[in-house]
């Protein structure tokens, strides 16, 4: 087994709760909390228009994030690139790389839901074009001193100065989230960091074809995160770590319920039902895409799937649904202590 490693990965989603701000200020005690037990870093969602994403600015939950920590990375996983206008999101990140001291990790996607582009305006199944026009342009003006871009799908600049550029040098790190093996071939010809859901064996065949990608475009001139020489490529998943595994399970399942309205909430508005064979707690605690239990059933589950989707890396999910605060914090320090020193 080469060397894994562990981040926090965060919708932020709605649970009962005094205020928002007492959402936010627990979220940020948590992040504290991992960037003192040794995560490498945190990731959070983007969503629009659903309790799933209470804190739809990644750039604005992010910069609070920044000043409160010292080490552990951040980041967008990702920044739904459709609905950003290319120009003000470069100087966001560059901004963000400053508050940081160069800790950003910039993850970058198209968008699954397709109510939440619809709300604004952005046929969901016009995104690739948009996507990759966005991010062409968004590369430009990280990385050059006079923009001009664009101008097909999004807005065109031309000779326009450029006075921020990111910390870390030519622009930090490239995230990307997908479950679809075609995806995940273009994330591995330019080299950017990976993470997927779903069972580690269904997660395989992405992994294949994201290092058989990685290896063909190695060296090219053209590719994208070529500064990044070894990337992650990880499976994110909900924990919960108690004493027992009846525990771990009790836990779970007072908390998921919530959850599970938040996540499948906007899909519901619109009498869409493909969000559940997703959430469905037996089912996905069986197949490993939820880790609940003992310190020593999820160091094994964990072995396991490292062994059958063959990553290096794990976007864990300690804070969701009607966890109690104290809950997620002791699931945490549980797993800093018991587990990941053995990996």
């Amino acid at each position: 087994m080469g060397e894994v490693s562990f981040g926090l990965f965060d919708w932020i989603d709605e649970r009962d709760a005094a205020s928002l701000a007492e959402l936010y200020d627990t979220r940020i005690e948590l992040i504290r909390a991992a960037d003192e037990a040794g995560f490498v870093r945190y990731q959070m969602a983007e969503h629009q228009s659903t309790p799933l994403g209470m804190a739809p600015s990644p750039s604005v939950f992010l910069a609070a994030v920044a000043r409160e920590t010292r080490h552990i990375r951040l980041g967008p996983l990702v920044y739904l690139l459709p609905l950003y206008e290319p120009l003000r999101l470069a100087g966001e990140i560059a901004m963000l790389d400053h508050l940081s001291h160069g800790r950003l990790d910039l993850g970058v996607g198209r968008g699954v839901s397709p109510y939440e582009l619809g709300y604004r305006g952005v046929d969901h199944n016009g995104t690739k074009a948009v996507f990759g026009e966005v991010l062409d342009t968004l590369v430009a003006a990280l990385t050059e001193n006079s923009l001009t871009a664009g101008g097909g799908l999004t807005p065109r600049y031309d000779n326009v100065p450029v006075q921020l550029h990111p910390l870390q040098q030519p622009y930090p790190p490239l995230w990307y989230a997908t479950t679809m093996v075609d995806s995940s071939a273009w994330a591995g010809e330019h080299g950017m960091n990976l993470v997927g859901l779903g069972p580690a064996t269904d997660f395989r065949a992405c992994v294949q074809a994201y290092r058989a990608a990685e290896q063909a475009a190695a060296g090219r001139a053209d590719r994208l995160n070529g500064h990044v020489a070894q990337p992650c490529v990880g499976l994110q998943r909900q924990v919960v770590v108690a004493d027992t595994d009846a525990e771990a399970y009790a836990i779970a399942a007072a908390g998921y319920p919530r959850f599970v309205d938040s996540f499948s909430w906007l899909w519901r508005l619109h009498g869409d039902g493909r969000t559940a064979a997703r959430t469905d707690l037996a089912t996905n605690h069986a197949t490993g895409t939820m880790l609940i239990g003992s310190p020593g059933t999820i160091r094994d589950t964990l072995n396991r799937q490292i062994d059958e989707a063959g990553v290096n890396y794990f976007a864990l999910s300690f804070a969701w649904g009607n966890l109690a605060p104290e809950q997620s914090q002791r699931s945490l320090e549980r797993f800093a202590e018991q587990i990941m020193p053995r990996f």
